[in-house]
């Protein structure tokens, strides 16, 4: 606790960001689990698309869309069926790749300032009592620790989670893109 109050404001800063952003991710982490769920139980059951997740709500485009006798209308209906579930899906993962870049920033921004007031005390009282150097320079090297220490799980969570929603839009593009082979199997025969 000490050393982190060696850090001072831009520190406090650091730890600040990084608990908000890891608390961040991990609501979003639950949320693509719980979507991730109702995707898993929509697939066992493509006949009855639902409402309350992604893949129901692109198949029941494709449901009232399939009497289509054109398959490359069909085919732009279910594009923007998936184009309209991808904000949501990647929906915050901009801001905790933002958070893990901003840390270390910060933590370089710690680094320089505490360097600055170690110069300055070196101006005001020469080099001979080193102790009045010593604050400046354990802010510096302490407010570069928090930084790359608040980066590292933040670049881990966010890694969790936009892999979470690749495997989603992969999910929703496989299987419309399945529905539209299916499509165009039965206007053949």
């Amino acid at each position: 606790i000490d050393r982190i109050h060696q850090g001072g404001l831009i520190g406090y800063v650091i730890i600040m960001l990084a608990s908000l952003g890891i608390g961040f991710g991990l609501y979003l982490l639950v949320i693509k689990l719980l979507v991730a769920k109702q995707v898993q139980y929509q697939l066992k059951n493509l006949d009855s698309p639902m409402n309350d997740n992604p893949l129901g709500r692109v198949l029941a485009v494709y449901n009232t869309e399939r009497e289509l006798d054109d398959l490359e209308t069909l085919e732009m209906k279910r594009d923007e069926a998936v184009l309209k579930e991808l904000p949501e899906i990647e929906k915050g993962q901009s801001l905790i790749k933002l958070l893990a870049a901003v840390a270390p920033l910060l933590g370089l921004l710690g680094t320089v300032t505490g360097m600055i007031a170690s110069f300055q005390s070196i101006t005001l009282f020469g080099t001979g009592d080193p102790k009045l150097m010593a604050g400046g320079i354990s802010q510096a090297l302490i407010t570069t620790v928090l930084g790359l220490v608040a980066a590292i799980p933040l670049l881990f969570v966010h890694n969790i989670i936009s892999t979470r929603s690749k495997a989603l839009i992969q999910i929703l593009t496989q299987q419309s893109a399945g529905m539209i082979a299916d499509q165009a199997q039965k206007g053949q025969g």
